[in-house]
């Protein structure tokens, strides 16, 4: 199993759990945005979105930077290697499982053959 800060990985799942604030990495990877422009493109208030980009930004998955009155997002300087790494090490292990049982049906199916079933 690979070892991870739990607390980072809560936040990043945490805030990766909102649709809404998957769709916002996937806009600010495009381009930088403001809070205006996020809610107004998600159908939201200006306060719903600065929660959500709030909880993003304490997950380190977005930066924001006030310029006058507007505050620009964008996203943030951390990778998810930690949590790619995480997810790999899971996705390994079923891919064991499922050899293994893909290895025990060819076992049973080879073992009905010779018996004639």
């Amino acid at each position: 199993m690979v070892q991870c800060d739990s607390t980072r990985l809560d936040a990043s799942f945490a805030a990766l759990s909102d649709a809404t604030r998957r769709g916002v990495l996937d806009l600010l990877g495009q381009h930088d945005a403001s809070i205006s422009d996020l809610a107004k493109r998600f159908h939201m208030s200006l306060t719903g979105m600065k929660k959500h980009v709030s909880v993003l930004e304490d997950a380190g998955l977005v930066t924001t930077e006030k310029v006058g009155r507007v505050r620009t997002c964008k996203l943030g300087p951390r990778p998810l290697n930690q949590e790619a790494a995480w997810i790999e090490s899971f996705r390994q292990q079923w891919a064991a499982r499922f050899e293994a049982l893909d290895n025990l049906l060819e076992e049973l199916t080879e073992e009905n053959k010779r018996d004639g079933r």
